[in-house]
């Protein structure tokens, strides 16, 4: 990438302290300061439990522009199941080390009365069936839940830039789908899943997993990858089974897997129809809910 093109990449000043803001109006002096300056502000949404890849994100977001926030919130109407939102891991103490320590400008901590007001409740936005299929028909609601609070952030926030790993990669379609409706100066940018050793993508949930869990789960990057370099021999169907088979062998229990149209995330079935397209995968270990995805081709 050349960064030439961010102007202000090397004006930013690490030995300033960072900022935590718990609310909008605390927030807004920040923007006028970096407005004034003309800094390009750059955004990474997370719901904390901070591991590689969110830093991966944040020195993306350093090297691009001259400030940097974060936003620390576990939003609890993305969860379609009470008890995945009790047991999301909070670390509050240690995500904020994290952060100052990668060099964040700023953190954005608000409430839930902050976000939400009296009325808990996701937006109704047409996501114009990018929410249909895998995630979308396995976790009801999650992503108008998504949907919801990424329009809201980026409303408080008003980044140039924002972050999103591809390990969620159909939740970084809707959150591009979003910006792009609602008409928001916003370059929505999908960065590359941080991965561990074994292929195992790098999410908030490993930290339920064992060291023996850990890895056992790499079987479905492992997957993914024979999958890429198998698919011409068989139909989508047929390779969709046969993963199935392999599953069968392991100690993890498979909830779906899906091909679908890198664009629209329309499911695949013939290959010539679709010029690129992603596996998705879903699978339990020890009770913990892992996702991830790759190119197919």
């Amino acid at each position: 990438m050349n960064n030439s093109i961010y102007n202000n990449s090397f004006t930013r000043c690490n030995a300033l302290k960072m900022q935590v803001f718990h609310s909008v109006s605390e927030l807004s002096v920040f923007q006028q300061q970096n407005k004034s300056k003309g800094h390009s502000l750059g955004f990474v949404a997370t719901m904390g439990a901070l591991h590689e890849g969110h830093l991966t994100l944040l020195r993306r977001a350093n090297q691009e522009n001259a400030a940097s926030i974060v936003s620390i919130f576990v939003n609890p109407t993305q969860f379609n199941n009470p008890e995945d939102l009790e047991k999301y891991p909070r670390r509050t103490d240690e995500d904020l080390a994290l952060l100052e320590a990668e060099g964040a400008t700023a953190v954005f901590m608000p409430s839930v009365e902050e976000m939400y007001g009296n009325e808990v409740e996701p937006e109704a936005i047409d996501l114009a069936g990018l929410d249909q299929g895998m995630e979308g028909e396995f976790r009801p609601g999650h992503f108008a839940g998504v949907a919801t609070v990424v329009k809201r952030l980026f409303e408080m926030i008003k980044p140039d830039r924002a972050y999103f790993g591809n390990k969620d990669y159909q939740q970084v379609l809707v959150v591009k789908h979003v910006a792009r409706i609602f008409n928001m100066p916003i370059e929505v940018i999908g960065c590359d899943t941080a991965r561990f050793p074994s292929g195992l993508a790098m999410s908030s949930r490993n930290f339920r997993l064992s060291p023996q869990g850990m890895e056992e789960s790499g079987i479905i990057y492992r997957e993914m990858k024979w999958a890429a370099d198998h698919y011409q021999d068989y139909s989508p169907e047929s390779l969709k089974n046969t993963i199935r088979a392999h599953f069968a062998d392991s100690n993890l229990e498979l909830e779906y897997i899906e091909l679908a149209d890198a664009h629209s995330m329309k499911l695949v079935e013939t290959w010539a129809e679709h010029k690129e397209v992603r596996i998705f995968m879903a699978a339990y270990c020890e009770g913990v809910r892992l996702i991830d995805n790759t190119t197919l081709y």
